[in-house]
């Protein structure tokens, strides 16, 4: 800190984005978002010609770091994002504009680096950019770009949203963080696509919905960046019923049935960067209804059926370098009947987690015994339909429980949180938010992280 305050402003404002983002890090690594705001904010504030060559001539508005008080309160801010339409940077002419501001449309922010602007925006909140991108054609072209998701991946930053679709509702995402539901436009699809059952998968900043239309089994894929929805190039070999898994920009689903209702024990990895399905080997056994995740870097699939009355209690496990599949006996020992929903599970700091459709309890999975134990009970039941219309996932380093429930109220979808590895302040379950007009059936629900 010594060492940060003897810096002279100057120096400061002229520090690489490299450098700007180890700050971030060295200083906000329990609230980033507090530094990205101050940080920012004085980079604003100190708006000057010493890119352009010019000598600061108002040396009163240059100050040491130190002096803004920042560092007694970095950590006791919360974690409020920085909101740009607060920002009230002083306007001066500058060489080659007005003291209207006509330049504002060749910079993101008057007197800073373009390369440090984009890094200041990769760190705000990602629900904030539909909004930026009407600021002016610049910032429209950056946001659309996705070149800021690159940057927040080379940086390590995610934000969880939750993509649910429920009986009285389209799709809408939710942002946990600002707990703020945003409204997904309508999807053009036929009738038979809305009205058959469908599948859902968050890969990259895609959201891919598998269903079927009059025409055959089809994807329709919502674009984070393009804010719409437009047809996915189709799988090598459609399906239904298969099992899915993503983990960053790629994808994999296995097993499931065709067009004709065979079994299958294909399997396919999806690249969201370039739109294309890749055939890889096929799994030991032929599944449909069971579950796919992604844990230690490797896939696996768990549970569901060969046939309408032979449940399959092994696993799966894909290595993605060797391009081998490996069964591991007995990883889901209850098995799945027909009846049921696929396997409710989700991986949490590479451990997993089962909501059990029957006993209505979470387990942990335990690998070295390969065996399963309980923790808590589910704050809704699962068994009144055999895991059908409830949600069970992960969202950053907390498990989300997503069902309907009747009250006074009417028919409201609850979000229910609990961080499992959180000690005694993870100990119950929140309720994140009150979904009201929305039914009691969760139909879809995919998480994405980018």
């Amino acid at each position: 800190m010594e060492e940060l305050q003897d810096c002279n402003s100057k120096s400061l404002v002229a520090l690489p984005g490299s450098l700007v983002l180890h700050l971030f890090r060295l200083f906000g690594q329990q609230d980033q978002s507090s530094w990205q705001k101050y940080i920012l904010a004085y980079f604003l504030l100190v708006r000057n010609e010493y890119f352009s060559g010019e000598s600061k001539r108002h040396s009163d508005m240059f100050c040491d770091i130190s002096e803004l008080d920042v560092f007694p309160y970095a950590t006791d801010l919360g974690s409020e994002e920085l909101e740009l339409n607060e920002q009230k940077p002083i306007l001066k002419a500058q060489s080659g504009g007005d003291s209207s501001g006509n330049r504002s449309n060749d910079c993101y922010f008057p007197g800073l680096h373009d390369d440090l602007s984009q890094d200041c925006l990769a760190w705000s909140s990602r629900s904030d950019y539909p909004s930026l991108s009407c600021l002016n054609k610049r910032f429209n072209l950056l946001i659309n770009s996705g070149y800021l998701y690159k940057l927040r991946r080379k940086y390590g930053i995610v934000e969880y949203w939750v993509y649910l679709a429920c009986s009285l509702m389209p799709w809408e995402a939710f942002d946990p963080n600002r707990k703020r539901w945003m409204r997904l436009p309508r999807m053009p699809c036929d009738e038979c696509f809305s009205c058959a059952d469908k599948e859902s998968l968050a890969v990259g900043t895609q959201l891919l919905v598998f269903g079927r239309e009059y025409t055959g089994l089809a994807i329709w894929m919502h674009n984070l960046l393009a804010r719409s929805w437009s047809r996915c190039t189709p799988m090598n070999l459609p399906r239904c019923l298969f099992a899915s898994g993503s983990s960053g920009e790629i994808a994999i689903v296995a097993g499931g049935c065709d067009k004709n209702g065979q079994v299958l024990r294909s399997a396919e990895l999806y690249n969201s960067e370039i739109g294309r399905w890749e055939t890889i080997p096929d799994m030991n056994l032929a599944r449909r209804l069971s579950s796919g995740f992604f844990m230690d870097g490797k896939f696996y699939v768990i549970g569901g059926v060969s046939s309408q009355r032979d449940s399959l209690t092994c696993g799966e496990e894909y290595n993605l370098e060797t391009r081998t599949w490996r069964r591991i006996l007995d990883m889901y020992p209850c098995g799945t009947s027909a009846s049921q929903s696929p396997p409710l599970v989700a991986v949490v700091n590479n451990q997993l987690y089962a909501a059990d459709q029957s006993t209505n309890v979470v387990k942990k999975y335990d690998k070295a015994n390969n065996t399963w134990n309980i923790l808590k009970p589910l704050p809704v039941r699962a068994d009144s339909s055999n895991g059908w219309g409830l949600a069970f996932k992960a969202c950053g380093d907390r498990l989300l429980v997503i069902g309907g429930h009747r009250g006074p109220r009417g028919e409201v979808i609850l979000l229910h949180s609990w961080c499992p590895e959180g000690g005694e302040d993870g100990a119950d379950w929140e309720v994140l938010s009150v979904k009201e007009r929305a039914g009691v059936f969760v139909y879809n629900c995919a998480i994405m992280g980018c």
